[in-house]
């Protein structure tokens, strides 16, 4: 996310709406990527993902202070796509999960 933040910032002048979708769709591909013994870790690496991501796209000035001003609105004021990405990952990793039990206890009946 941080590359992603930084890139979003060179190419379309830090747009948060492309973060945004930049961040939904590494939700997705995360939550299907993670490995199967992990797969519930992905929820909460996420939004620790989005934080980072958004130092470069976030607005900020003046030294520190600035910055971590600049970063406290851009999460406040892009909550949704926060919350938005962590549910969509979270209803696939559960579901991933669901399946790999599922396999699992099929696994120990025929064994």
């Amino acid at each position: 996310m941080l590359l992603l933040g930084a890139l979003d910032e060179a190419l379309s002048g830090a747009s948060l709406t492309v973060y945004g979708v930049l961040f939904l769709a590494v939700c997705v591909l995360t939550a299907l990527w993670v490995r199967g013994g992990d797969v519930l870790t992905a929820p909460v690496v996420l939004p620790i993902a989005f934080a980072v991501g958004l130092l470069p796209v976030a607005d900020g000035g003046g030294g520190t202070a600035g910055r971590l001003m600049g970063l406290f609105t851009a999460l406040a004021t892009q909550a949704g796509w926060l919350y938005g990405g962590t549910l969509v990952a979270g209803v696939i990793v559960i579901v991933r999960r669901v399946r790999l039990v599922r396999r699992r206890r099929k696994g120990d009946r025929t064994g």
